[in-house]
């Protein structure tokens, strides 16, 4: 158990000097959803309450996180096609080792993510400041994984060349199917339910809900960490059958 700690602690450390490596990446994660809570809020708060503070900056944290499948499996697709992976497929690394030390670098990203969007949430709009904060930076964490577990595990599958196209289709499912952008009220129920049963509508109401106080969020948390649980086994599989193939 220590050998296998200290290898995870190894391989983490290692990622994490790789994500330095790309600023321009990390920029454009935090870069552009700060761009679009900001423009949304002084365009439409007024007009909807869709887009007042206590929902946008929630919502904008679950949807910059969606970038995180894009860019963690990214890392990992060029990590495998390299030499770097395939020396350590030799060793006596775990596959679950691997996924958790991209995982692990990755996190500190997602909470800086949390805190620069709910501190511009603060300065726009300080209602939103209480000691609920806190419980959805910690839960923002949960809804990280959920991107970062699809994201290794798009890795796992695709080229480098390929990760763009396959990635969109999280970050376009977060969009259009959180209901982050408009109102879901006059939607036909069958796309609702369509809604209810996929991650994305209950990661951004998780957030939400907590943010506003309101603690009724088992329904969303058992939803998000189902597809969690089912993401990252797929993807220590998937990976796993790589480094045999290797």
């Amino acid at each position: 158990m220590n050998k296998s700690i200290k290898r995870i602690i190894i391989l983490t450390k290692r990622n994490i000097k790789e994500i330095v490596r790309e600023p321009i990446s990390i920029v454009f994660m935090l870069g552009l959803p700060l761009v679009m809570e900001i423009l949304f809020y002084y365009l439409f708060h007024e007009l909807t309450s869709q887009f007042e503070m206590k929902y946008l900056a929630p919502g904008i944290v679950v949807f910059s996180q969606a970038f995180l499948t894009l860019f963690t499996g990214l890392l990992l697709s060029l990590d495998r096609n390299s030499s770097f992976l395939t020396r350590l497929f030799v060793t006596d690394t775990k596959a679950f080792e691997f996924i958790l030390s991209y995982a692990l670098a990755i996190l500190p990203l997602t909470i800086i993510q949390s805190i620069l969007f709910f501190v511009v949430g603060i300065i726009i709009d300080s209602s939103i400041f209480s000691i609920y904060i806190i419980p959805t930076i910690l839960l923002s964490i949960l809804t990280s994984l959920l991107f970062i577990g699809f994201g290794i595990l798009f890795g796992s599958l695709c080229s480098e060349k390929s990760i763009g196209g396959v990635a969109s289709i999280i970050i376009c499912g977060q969009s259009v199917l959180s209901g982050m952008w408009f109102p879901i009220e006059g939607l036909s129920a069958n796309l609702i339910k369509i809604m209810d049963i996929l991650p994305f509508r209950n990661a951004t109401y998780l957030l939400q809900s907590s943010l506003s106080g309101n603690f009724e969020i088992l329904n969303y948390l058992l939803v998000v960490i189902f597809y969690e649980v089912i993401v990252f086994i797929m993807a220590v599989m998937f990976f796993k059958r790589k480094m045999i193939v290797k």
